[in-house]
Parts: structure tokens; C-alpha cells; sequence
């Protein structure tokens, strides 16, 4: 922006931007010159059409020392004796090539003026046009040119004109000279608009990016900070249920649970929504089994469908191909919008999953996804506005079933990112059916592993790290459990044994040792709450720094770690207990955050971490994330008790 406000500056009177145009167009001068020089020799004799030419290529090397600290951009103007050689070379150049129009008039005659005239009125539209934005170096250039075609008329008189005709010579050399200082300032004008709106659309587009980079960070600060309520609600309102005592009871907590759902489902498309817009949001491509994931997405709505009293019709699916590629949490993410938009306007009948697909010549396959409903189908009017942000398409629809009216623009956005298109098509009183076309690669039968659906964590158990590629041996790591149990003893933790003290020859009944890292007393309550009743022995620490001190002294069998924490975050917290080498430098640590974008959970893999929950944190999250991580470390010890 600021090189645009030079030019602007510039663009008045730029006696270094004209100068360097005018070395710009030094190959068009010779070449002009030239032409001149072979066109003329004939009427002139070649010996003066060499030696003119000669000289008029000595005048440009001349033209090009005087002017070259300016022409290699050392400076912008030139002092003194160099400056005024530099006004006098303009001259003389300009002066030198319209000479040749003095011979043309005196061995040519009549006919030789005719030439002459052409050759100079061609050398004042160059001048013109390689002075811009300079009044000094256009009148030093184009004054020669102008007074060679002022003599024109006098030339005329010489060879007998009459009085008429000089008058008329005299007419169009004074229309051409006002012609061309007209069409200069015209152009001279143009150049600094172009200029002011080059600043202009320059300061918008600045401006713009930072709006949007503000926007995001907005967003990004907002979306973490609502899940730390969020997920106290939904914590909360769980216990109250699982507590309740009578259903009056156990359908407030349940209400509770619906509303806090709701606001995490609401937040999730408002970030999506943002990341379309602002470019951030991709699609990965990996190896997964469609019919896998078409299988799981049945099965999860299967009972939501049966209990609003409709039938879940699926049709065509031996036709899909297993193993391809593509993103299988973004394609879940579409087909679950698609399906819980036709659960939701659909009040009886039946939801139709159907699938059509066929290979392609190139080994790929062409996939057909299509969700019909039997609801009251749209109108034309709404069919036109219904891939439109936070458009509900009727009256009424926002009080009657919630939402924002982001989630068919979402699923049309991502699916333009992966390559397909979404289309719908409705009547009143007929239905709505939304087809998802696509394009997969064949892909790896033995890769192809469809990450298990949760419905609390759309976003996050596709990219659970421990699928994610480990980091390389000199970086900081989670280790193996095997790894973690050799570098600091401890038993697997019976999670169904009482919080008590246990003595050395009792590790095996011991309570799980937990410890929970977050700058948040609110996420901290939510975590104690849920392994409370596992009888998990609970310690907390507000931050990085007080993490590193009770880690230093007390051994864990499990910590679960806020990403984002002031003065000391988690990815680097865990990188310094792993490089360590205490009592916990190999303990699982699970990390607990809001940000879920790729880029977040390798940087959380890099850092050393063993898992992922994402925020809002949920019972059925965090207890299996306990579970995995249990689980994998009674794999290993398995396996090397199997090897032993």
C-alpha cells in the first residue's frame, strides 16, 4: 500500500518515472530511427542516410550515461552540470531525429514535406506518450518536433504556395500541437485516477484482511471460551440426570442437556460457516471404506428416525464402493446435515437413503448420494434461497425447529471443497430429495479404516492422535505405554476402585492417579465431576507452571492437559515434562481443547501428546478417551508379555 501511495505521489510529476519510460522504449527509438534512415536513403542518397543514423545512435549512447544513475534506480534526480547535460540531451535528441525533415523538404520538394510531416507528427505522439506524468521532460522533447512542424507552412511558401493553402498548413499544425497537449493531459489525468484507485482498492483490500484476520480471531477466542460454559452445562446436566430421582427430575436435566447440545451444534456451524468464508477451512484426503461410513451414518439415525415415528429406507447400497479417498469427516458432516435436515421437516412417512455409483475409466468412482423425505417439499421462491446463510426459507422455521440456516450452505460449500456439487429438488406437498454428487479415487483396501462416529464430536474422533503419524525420533513424543511403564513404574489402574491410600505392596488396587491441567476452574469441576465416580484419585493444577511442579514430585497415571493456558500453554507444558525425565516424562497426556483443525492436532502430536478430547467436553468424550488410552496400554503390555 504504501509503494501505491508513492505512485499516486508520483503520478503528478515524475520526471524519474518519465526518464525511465523513455529508456524502456530505447529498442522502438532505434528501430524508428532505422526504418527513417532505410526508408529515406533512397530519396537522400544512402551516404546521408548512414551517417544520420550513425549519429542518431551516438546521440542515444550519450542519452543513456547521462541518464543511467537515474535508469538503475540509484537516484531520482540529477544535479547541476549532469542535470542540465540531461535537458540539453533531451533537446538535441528529440532536436537530432527531426532534422532529417529539413532534407526531405529541400531535395523532396512538395513530396518530401509530405513525408516529413508524417515523420514528425510521429515523433510528437512518441514524445507524448513516453513523457508521463513529467511536464519537463515532455516539453523538452516535444518542443523540437512541434517547432520542425511549425516551419512547415514556410517550407510551403518556398515552393510557391498559395496563401489559401498556407493558411491551411498553418490551421493543422496548430490543431495537431493543441491536439496532442490535450490528449497528454487527458492521459496524464487517467494515469493519477488510475493511480488514486489503485491507493484506494489497496487500502479497501487492507483493510478487508483486517477485518478478516480480526474476524477470525474473534471467532477463534469466542469459540473457545463458549465451550468452557458449554461444557460445564452439558456436565452438569448429565450428572443431574444420571442423580434424578423422578422423571420430572431426570426431563428438567434432560432439557438442560438438549439446550447445551443445541448451542455446541449452533457454534459449530457459525466457525464452519467463518472458516468457509474466510478460505481456511480445506478437506483432506485419506484412505477410508464408504460403505463403512454409510453404515455407521444409518445406524446412528436409525433410532432417532424410529422414534419420531418414521422409516428409514436405504436403497442401492451393495453399489458402493468399499475402499476410496477423500475426506470421510467432512462427507459424515454433509450426509448427517442432509439427513437431520429431512428428520426434522418430515413429520410422517419415510427418509430415503439412496445410493447410485459407478467406476470411472480413470479408476476412480462417480458416487451418487441422494436424501429424500416425505415432508411438505418447497416452492420455487424457496428452492432459490435455500443454500443461502442463515435463510430458513419460510416463516416460522427458526421457532419450530431451531437452527440457523447454515447448515445446507454449509454442506454445499464443503462439498464444492471435495470436488462435487449438492443439488435438491422439491414440490409443495411432494417431499425434497438433495443429491451429493462426487468424485473418488480408488483407494487402499488395507488403509481403508473408517474412524468410529460420535455424535458429541463430529469434528474430532476422525482425527483422534492416535491414528496421527508419530513425530520423528529427535522430537519431543508420547511414548508407548510399554516405554511409559519402564521409564516410570506403575500398575494398569483398576478405574473401578475406591479413592483410598495405597502402600507399596498395593499398586494393583491403588485408585488411577489423575491430573488435571486447565487455566479454567469451570473445566476443571466438569473433569473432576465425571471420573469422580470411578473412584480416580483427582489433583488440578491452573497452568503450565503449576503442572511442571506437581509433576516434578507426584506420579500420574493419566493427565489431561488444556492446550491454550496464559504464561505457559500445554503443547509446550507437555514437551517439558516429556524432555524431563521424571516421574511422569512418559505418562499418557491427553490433550483437552477447542481447537480441532489439523494443523492443531499435529502440532499437539509434535508436542508429545497421546490423545484428543475436543471442547465442549462431554461424559461419553472424556470416559472414552480413558478407555482408549487404557486400553491401548494393556495391548502393549499384552504383547510384550506374548513376546517374553
Amino acid at each position: 500500500m504504501a509503494n501505491a501511495k508513492a505512485e499516486m505521489r508520483a503520478a503528478v510529476d515524475s520526471w524519474a518515472g518519465a526518464i525511465r519510460q523513455r529508456r524502456k522504449a530505447l529498442v522502438q527509438r532505434l528501430g524508428m530511427a532505422a526504418a527513417c534512415a532505410l526508408v529515406f536513403s533512397p530519396l537522400l542518397g544512402w551516404s546521408v542516410g548512414v551517417s544520420w543514423v550513425l549519429g542518431y545512435f551516438a546521440v542515444q549512447l550519450i542519452d543513456l550515461w547521462i541518464f543511467s544513475p537515474v535508469n538503475s534506480g540509484r537516484t531520482e534526480r540529477l544535479h547541476g552540470l549532469r542535470r542540465f547535460a540531461g535537458d540539453l540531451i533531451l533537446v538535441a535528441n528529440a532536436g537530432y531525429f527531426g532534422s532529417l525533415a529539413v532534407p526531405l523538404w529541400i531535395v523532396g520538394g512538395p513530396m518530401g514535406g509530405i513525408c516529413a510531416a508524417m515523420m514528425l507528427s510521429s515523433g510528437a505522439i512518441y514524445s507524448m506518450i513516453n513523457a508521463p506524468r513529467s511536464t519537463s521532460v515532455l516539453v523538452l522533447t516535444v518542443t523540437p518536433q512541434f517547432l520542425y512542424l511549425a516551419s512547415t507552412p514556410f517550407f510551403m511558401a518556398a515552393f510557391g504556395a498559395s496563401p489559401a493553402f498556407l493558411t491551411a498548413a498553418s490551421i493543422a499544425v496548430a490543431v495537431f500541437i493543441a491536439y496532442c497537449l490535450s490528449t497528454w493531459q487527458r492521459m496524464n489525468q487517467a494515469r493519477v485516477a488510475e493511480s488514486a484507485a489503485r491507493v484506494q482498492a489497496d487500502e479497501k483490500r487492507a483493510a478487508a484482511e483486517r477485518i478478516m484476520e480480526g474476524r477470525s480471531a474473534f471467532l477463534a477466542i469466542v469459540g473457545h471460551d463458549l465451550r468452557t460454559p458449554i461444557s460445564a452445562i452439558l456436565t452438569g446436566s448429565a450428572e443431574l440426570e444420571r442423580g434424578a430421582t423422578d422423571g420430572s427430575a431426570r426431563a428438567q436435566a434432560r432439557l438442560i442437556s438438549d439446550a447445551g447440545y443445541m448451542m455446541k451444534a449452533l457454534l459449530d456451524d457459525l466457525l464452519d460457516h467463518a472458516k468457509l468464508e474466510a478460505g481456511h477451512l480445506t478437506v483432506e484426503t485419506v484412505d477410508f471404506n464408504l460403505r463403512e461410513l454409510l453404515n455407521q451414518s444409518a445406524r446412528l439415525w436409525r433410532g432417532p428416525i424410529r422414534a419420531k415415528g418414521l422409516k428409514l429406507r436405504i436403497e442401492g447400497a451393495a453399489m458402493a464402493p468399499g475402499a476410496v479417498r477423500g475426506d470421510p469427516m467432512r462427507l459424515r458432516q454433509v450426509l448427517n446435515n442432509l439427513i437431520s435436515n429431512a428428520v426434522k421437516f418430515t413429520a410422517e412417512g419415510a427418509i430415503t437413503l439412496r445410493l447410485t455409483a459407478w467406476p470411472e475409466d480413470s479408476g476412480g468412482h462417480a458416487v451418487l448420494i441422494e436424501v429424500s423425505d416425505t415432508g411438505p417439499g418447497m416452492s420455487n421462491s424457496q428452492l432459490g434461497r435455500l443454500f443461502t446463510p442463515f435463510d430458513q426459507t419460510a416463516d416460522g422455521v427458526s421457532s419450530r425447529h431451531g437452527g440457523t440456516g447454515l447448515g445446507l450452505a454449509i454442506s454445499r460449500q464443503l462439498a464444492e471443497l471435495m470436488g462435487g456439487r449438492l443439488t435438491a429438488r422439491s414440490a409443495p406437498g411432494q417431499g425434497a430429495s438433495f443429491t451429493l454428487a462426487l468424485r473418488l479415487e480408488a483407494g487402499n483396501a488395507g488403509s481403508a479404516v473408517t474412524p468410529e462416529f460420535n455424535r458429541e464430536s463430529r469434528h474430532a474422533i476422525a482425527r483422534a492422535l492416535s491414528t496421527a503419524t508419530r513425530p520423528s525420533a529427535d522430537a519431543p513424543r508420547a511414548l508407548a505405554p510399554s516405554q511409559a511403564r519402564e521409564a516410570a513404574p506403575r500398575v494398569q489402574p483398576d478405574v473401578t476402585a475406591p479413592t483410598g491410600e495405597a502402600g507399596a505392596g498395593e499398586d494393583e488396587d491403588r485408585p488411577m492417579r489423575v491430573l488435571v491441567v486447565d487455566d479454567h476452574d469451570i473445566n476443571r469441576r466438569a473433569i473432576q465431576l465425571i471420573l469422580q465416580p470411578l473412584g480416580c484419585d483427582i489433583a488440578t493444577a491452573a497452568d503450565g507452571m503449576a503442572a511442571l511442579k506437581i509433576c516434578e514430585t507426584s506420579s500420574f497415571d493419566l493427565i489431561f492437559m488444556d492446550v491454550r493456558m496464559p504464561e505457559l500453554d500445554g503443547r509446550e507444558t507437555t514437551r517439558r515434562i516429556r524432555a524431563g525425565g521424571g516421574p511422569n516424562a512418559a505418562a499418557p497426556i491427553i490433550a483437552v481443547t477447542a481447537d480441532t483443525a489439523p494443523e492443531d492436532i499435529a502440532a499437539c502430536t509434535d508436542a508429545g501428546m497421546t490423545y484428543f478430547v475436543p471442547k465442549p467436553i462431554t461424559a461419553p468424550m472424556l470416559l472414552g478417551a480413558v478407555n482408549h488410552v487404557m486400553t491401548m496400554a494393556q495391548a502393549e503390555d499384552e504383547a510384550e508379555s506374548a513376546a517374553a
